[in-house]
């Protein structure tokens, strides 16, 4: 892995701090081109909401546990 590659990774690391479980846990459906970010694990969510923007959030009772990012590769926003 380059240098390069290796800094996109690190720069994920103030992000996984900011977690309350300080975890972050991902996974990529191709398919479905939809990105899954979990914050805790296990999690089961108990409410979601679908933002404006094509992100799920995912709710056990009031703590955010996930996102769900609809149509990750066309998104801009990155």
């Amino acid at each position: 892995m380059v240098a390069a590659e290796i800094n996109n990774y690190l720069k994920l690391a103030p992000t996984v701090l900011a977690t309350p479980h300080l975890f972050l846990w991902s996974s990529y459906d191709a398919e479905a081109d939809v990105l899954y970010i979990n914050f805790k694990k296990p999690g089961v969510a108990t409410d979601s909401e679908l933002t404006d923007d094509d992100v799920i959030i995912r709710y056990e009772g009031d703590e955010v546990i996930g996102l769900t990012i609809l149509h990750v590769s066309n998104r801009k926003d990155f």
